[in-house]
């Protein structure tokens, strides 16, 4: 959603590609590119005013360093100001009570019901928390149905109450259920509106203290909000004093004024963000990885994150080991791609890493991941562990066994030997430390 605001944004850094230092005239020039950036991108206007303020301020103190060049000590101080003003770091639930509730709220159409089923399969998977589901939303036609259906695709009960209209009533015999079934969290569905009204704030308002005042009260809100997100944040603080903020369709075309305008508007942080349509594309907001996402510079943090859950540490050093030894073969090939493929898709992936997103909308299919594990398992067991040279003949007979071609056989091996190449020079840093199991990460 970030590539709209990025390009313009990368536009102002150009202000600067032949100074060697920050001035009064090119940063007059730059700041005026920044501010415009912001306004298409919807953010709102006095938050942009006063973010373009803080950063001409923080570049006109700022020291020139000489080995930096002019154009990189700005993009660093408007990312350093970008962060800042989303929160300066993650912002973790705060889950003390037995059960905890977490009340949900926002306007119809924000994603809140999806987002509950999304937040108590993280909150079970990630934090090993058991989970209730409440399915207070009694206005809108089927929600009730979409949560129960949620409930059972993630292994999570919904509590319900049949033919009752009252959000009040079941919200307390959810929690009154919760509390004797010894649940550590429960999660509140509740009804939006397409505008703000008078019933739907009175309704949140006797949930909130019929549920001993929740720990937390999320905003769910659409990024497509832009900056109505800020006005809109602050009526339901005023009502219910949200504790934080739920961003969701952040995978859309929707512009990023959302991100930029709800923490400022509402003094609470963004606690999660909504990157796709499973129930496992949730994740923690971070500021740093939404800068850099925003700057175009990728989003190392939750790469990393995601080959954390994926690559345990004793299957990365034996793959370290394997690398440097020039012994990596086509099954430990097949491995890595399966585990990469949970980590999500390749197109997505490949938008994380930095400097990736300046090669356009780049993809690699499932169905050509699926001809390469064919390939590979069309290969006898010494051809898949690189025991045998892959001589014609073998090629051709695993051609006709994976059903291929053998121009499709010969770009497999090529890949094959490029990837274990790459995969030797790839930097010590912290992602290839947590997927090759490298130790010298400072």
């Amino acid at each position: 959603m970030f590539e709209s605001l990025s390009k313009k944004l990368q536009s102002a850094f150009q202000v600067f590609s032949r100074d060697k230092e920050l001035t009064e005239d090119n940063l007059q020039k730059a700041m005026r590119e920044v501010r415009v950036a912001l306004l298409d991108a919807d953010v709102n206007f006095s938050i942009a005013n006063a973010l373009v303020a803080a950063i001409k301020e923080k570049a006109i103190g700022e020291k020139v360093v000489k080995s930096v060049s002019a154009s990189q000590q700005f993009i660093k101080i408007v990312h350093d100001e970008l962060v800042k003003l989303m929160g300066s770091e993650e912002k973790p639930l705060r889950l003390k009570a037995s059960p905890s509730v977490i009340l949900l709220c926002g306007l119809q159409g924000s994603g809140k019901t999806t987002h509950a089923a999304k937040l108590a399969y993280y909150l079970k998977e990630k934090e090993n928390k058991k989970v209730l589901l409440a399915a207070c939303d009694r206005q809108r036609p089927a929600a009730i149905q979409q949560l129960q259906t949620l409930g059972k695709s993630i292994d999570t009960p919904v509590f319900n109450v049949e033919n009752e209209s009252s959000a009040l009533k079941v919200a307390k015999a959810a929690y009154t259920e919760a509390k004797k079934s010894n649940f550590d969290v429960l999660i509140v569905d509740t009804a939006g509106r397409l505008e703000l009204d008078d019933t739907l704030m009175e309704e949140l308002i006797s949930l909130q203290k019929s549920l001993d005042n929740p720990s937390e009260v999320l905003f769910v809100a659409n990024a497509a909000l832009g900056q109505k997100a800020a006005s809109i944040a602050k009526a339901f603080n005023d009502a219910v004093s949200i504790t934080g903020t739920i961003l969701t369709m952040l995978d859309g075309n929707a512009r990023a004024g959302s991100a930029l305008s709800i923490l400022k508007a509402s003094g609470m942080p963004i606690r999660f963000e909504g990157i796709g349509e499973k129930p496992e594309d949730l994740q923690l907001f971070n500021p740093t990885s939404m800068a850099d996402r925003i700057l175009g510079m990728g989003d190392t943090i939750n790469l990393v994150k995601k080959a954390e859950e994926h690559f345990n540490e004793e299957e990365s050093e034996q793959m370290r080991r394997k690398l440097r030894r020039a012994e990596f073969t086509y099954e430990d090939y097949i491995s890595q791609m399966n585990k990469i493929k949970k980590m999500g898709s390749i197109k997505s992936l490949l938008k994380m890493m930095p400097g990736m997103s300046a090669l356009g909308d780049i993809d690699i299919p499932e169905d050509q991941l699926k001809k390469t594990e064919a390939i590979i398992y069309s290969m006898s067991k010494k051809e898949r562990q690189n025991r045998c040279e892959l001589i014609v003949s073998r090629r051709k007979r695993i051609a006709n066994g994976s059903g291929n071609s053998m121009e499709e056989v010969n770009r497999l091996v090529k890949g094959f030997k490029r990837m274990k190449d790459m995969m030797k020079k790839l930097p010590k840093n912290k992602l290839s430390e947590k997927m090759l199991g490298e130790k010298q990460w400072h």
